[in-house]
């Protein structure tokens, strides 16, 4: 099955709402207006029910199908932007300083608001669609809250699908892979406590300076000396703040950085290992090390089955040769992982051509690729609830 007529004919609409969305950026749970415009959207296609609110700001629409009876299959897309300043120079650039779509939460948007537009009108399947509408991907953990307000047993959400534009993969290609596919994203604070001193007396001190320095350079054997080559986890000390003038060594340092992981076992290993390293390397030097590590978005693990059923859609939309069914996990995270904690069901990857990376701000979403998404979300919806 190619993609569908009725997605191409769609292609000038959505492509309409998806630029609208991207003048228009919002951060986080602060996603009123787009919120608004999606919930308008819903009501305008004549879906069941709409609701707003859920997760602060999220939106669910249910679709129900004219063949009788049966489960309710979700289907989600993001909806927040990134603290980003635009460089596109597009006609439709953001509007909105220092803010901009650059991860494609726009596109995803506007895909599932043309899937929600046609299966509104054609209801060509058993039971129900949820359309899920989610705020706050880029780090609040949209999606924990909107599973913590009840979502999936409100609707009736038996199994629940994502999907996500992939920059430099073709055009209209699918990946996917059983099992983790995203990494798990934690975050960890260090506070490296010495003595200050005048700069040119460093023997009357404990810099720690130095001290910080041997402990960005010990986290690193964590990875290369404790860990298993076959196995996955990165640690990235990415700020380090310390000292306010150059002829004063400072009482203190605080580094911050993240770690990715795609086991839980590993997970806790290396939380373990962190703190053991920066404790005992920094008292090593005579200074102090107080570790603070949060746990953030869980890995994002898909389910065998749910996972082989996207899988047939995608080669329905693109064919076999277009599918990648064991590509290799990425160490990003998605806080989909919350969703599929709570149901079964899985996360794919559409190629939108030689576009920019992912949060640059040269990035804008390939509008091509929407007949894509579209089919792709109603191919899933009509086969996973056939009569």
């Amino acid at each position: 099955m190619p993609i569908l007529n009725r997605a191409s004919e769609l292609l000038e609409e959505v492509t309409g709402w998806r630029r609208h969305l991207h003048q228009n950026p919002e951060l986080l749970f602060d996603v009123h207006q787009t919120a608004a415009f999606v919930e308008g959207k819903l009501k305008e296609f004549g879906c069941d029910t709409v609701e707003a609110g859920i997760g602060r700001t999220g939106v669910v629409g249910i679709i129900k199908g004219n063949r009788g009876e049966g489960k309710t299959i979700g289907m989600r897309a993001d909806m927040d932007a990134l603290p980003i300043n635009e460089i596109t120079g597009a006609e439709w650039a953001s509007k909105v300083p220092g803010k901009m779509h650059a991860c494609g939460h726009d596109g995803h948007t506007a895909m599932l608001l043309g899937a929600a537009k046609y299966l509104a009108e054609t209801r060509n399947f058993a039971g129900s669609v949820a359309v899920i509408f989610q705020p706050a991907e880029e780090g609040g953990g949209g999606g924990l809250a909107m599973v913590q307000d009840g979502m999936m047993d409100k609707f009736g959400i038996s199994q629940v699908y994502g999907m996500h534009n992939a920059p430099g993969v073709p055009l209209g290609n699918f990946s996917t892979r059983k099992g983790s596919t995203m990494a798990a994203s934690d975050t960890f604070e260090i506070v490296v406590k010495g003595k200050g001193s005048h700069a040119a007396a460093p023997h009357h001190s404990v810099d720690p300076v130095v001290v910080s320095a041997h402990i960005i350079l010990a986290l690193q054997s964590i990875v290369s000396r404790g860990m298993d080559p076959l196995e996955s986890l990165v640690i990235s000390v990415t700020t380090t703040h310390g000292g306010d003038a150059y002829n004063v060594i400072p009482m203190d340092v605080t580094l911050t950085g993240t770690v990715r992981t795609l086991l839980p076992e590993i997970r806790d290993f290396a939380e373990k290992r962190l703190s053991e390293v920066a404790t005992a390397t920094a008292s090593a030097h005579g200074a102090v090390a107080e570790v603070s590590y949060h746990r953030g978005y869980p890995v994002t693990f898909n389910h065998d089955n749910e996972t082989d059923f996207a899988i047939a859609v995608a080669s329905k939309i693109s064919g076999e040769n277009r599918v990648e069914t064991n590509a290799a996990p990425k160490m990003g995270a998605e806080d989909f992982s919350y969703m599929l904690e709570s149901r079964p069901g899985a996360f794919i990857f559409l190629g939108v051509g030689d576009t920019a990376g992912l949060h640059h701000p040269a990035y804008d979403f390939n509008d091509e690729v929407i007949p894509y998404g579209i089919s792709y979300w109603v191919t899933l919806a009509e086969t996973g609830l056939a009569a």
